[in-house]
């Protein structure tokens, strides 16, 4: 008779994974763990694709259309590092054919973001040892980062675009005094509605409850804390709140608080342990996360996952850091913790849980064992990559 047994590595179907070195430190990154993750996870069919600014550079598009079909055809991505410049410097850096052209510079991130629906942008902090334990969700797709415009001048005609932002501005006491309202005045837009906010909750609460079924002698309430700014932006956060407090009775089990982020931003610092959750527009969260990281030790721990309903990219949070890049130095663990997200959302086989969990001790293991520069170290990125391997006894 035939029973069902627990999926092994080599029984679990294979997983297409697209990996995106990217800029600066990314590619020595993805060279130095590749080997690595394939062993940890076998199953992984490791597909690479070109992302990033040298092919803004070279071609005016930083993620070509090849790069979009090969993400078509997997089930997650691994992104190493991005860099992203102002619009002048951007210009400046293109190949001498494409300049003048009209080609405008859009941030790989938010493309991979709002052409996906990556909606979440989930950060865990968390370090063994360390006060700070929470998880920070940061809305992806709108708020301060969806819209960003430099007006024309004043009196441009007015199909001219965004000109019609002047109508909002122009009273504006630093606008009216503004020296000739040519080239020099912007608006950003933070766009929020309902819709993203539901989901938002939504995914929040599933993860304070993760949390809770992860430690469960805790006799805590899950609790998720919206870290906004009510006071001042006062209609954006009262659509805020009607999305969350609806979400709330969908989770009665899990406490919803409504907090302002400046002091969220002080607690972080003062008292982390308090946090469990914690939700917040794109700029807000960005900020927050950051403060998250200095906690545990600084971005080049700090593993984030961009997550939609059919699709998910992973990636560490540090940035393609220019200066170290070529040294070898750069800290390759918020790159192993982000594939251990990818395998934990990826999800069910044991196959794909357990390599992970013990991937992420065998990482913050190495952490002490042997600590990179920005850990106050002297290991190098493949010192550091082989302590990971050790203990993991590979």
């Amino acid at each position: 008779m035939e029973t069902d047994q627990p999926a092994t590595a080599k029984e679990a179907a294979p997983r297409r994974i697209t990996l995106l070195p990217g800029d600066g430190i990314g590619p020595e990154i993805t060279d130095a763990c590749r080997g690595l993750i394939a062993e940890v996870f076998p199953h992984w069919e490791l597909i690479e694709a070109q992302i990033g600014w040298s092919q803004w550079c070279a071609h005016g598009n930083p993620i070509p259309q090849e790069t979009w079909e090969t993400l078509g055809r997997s089930d997650a991505a691994l992104l190493a590092a991005i860099t992203s410049k102002p619009a002048r410097e951007a210009e400046k850096e293109l190949a001498p054919h494409l300049r003048g052209t009209g080609l405008t510079y859009r941030s790989p991130i938010l493309q991979l973001r709002q052409r996906l629906d990556l909606f979440a942008n989930i950060r865990p902090v968390t370090l063994p040892g360390a006060a700070a334990d929470f998880t920070i969700v940061r809305e992806n797709t709108e708020g301060l980062y969806s819209h960003d415009y430099l007006l024309p001048p004043h009196d441009a005609p007015t199909d001219s675009p965004h000109h019609h932002l002047w109508a909002e501005v122009v009273e504006d006491s630093t606008v009216a005094r503004a020296v000739d309202k040519r080239g020099d005045v912007a608006v950003s837009l933070r766009v929020t509605t309902s819709f993203a906010w539901h989901r938002l909750a939504r995914q929040a609460a599933k993860l304070a409850l993760a949390r809770q079924a992860a430690n469960p002698d805790s006799e805590a309430t899950p609790t998720v804390t919206v870290a906004d700014k009510p006071n001042i932006l006062r209609d954006s956060a009262r659509v805020i709140r009607g999305a969350v407090e609806q979400v709330a009775k969908e989770y009665p089990q899990v406490a919803f608080d409504f907090a302002n982020a400046d002091a969220v931003a002080m607690q972080l610092v003062t008292d982390p342990a308090r946090f469990d959750v914690i939700i917040a527009e794109n700029l807000i969260g960005d900020i927050l996360s950051d403060i998250g990281a200095g906690l545990i030790g600084g971005l080049g721990l700090a593993a984030s996952a961009n997550v939609g309903d059919d699709f998910a990219v992973f990636e560490p949070v540090h940035g393609s850091a220019p200066d170290i890049a070529g040294r070898g130095v750069a800290n390759p663990a918020a790159f192993l913790l982000s594939a251990a997200m990818c395998a934990e959302h990826l999800g069910a086989p044991a196959s794909e849980l357990a390599p992970a969990a013990k991937l992420r001790q065998a990482v913050y293991a190495a952490t002490r064992t042997a600590p990179t520069l920005d850990l106050g170290g002297i290991a190098t990125t493949s010192e550091f990559v082989a302590a990971v391997r050790a203990e993991l006894g590979l």
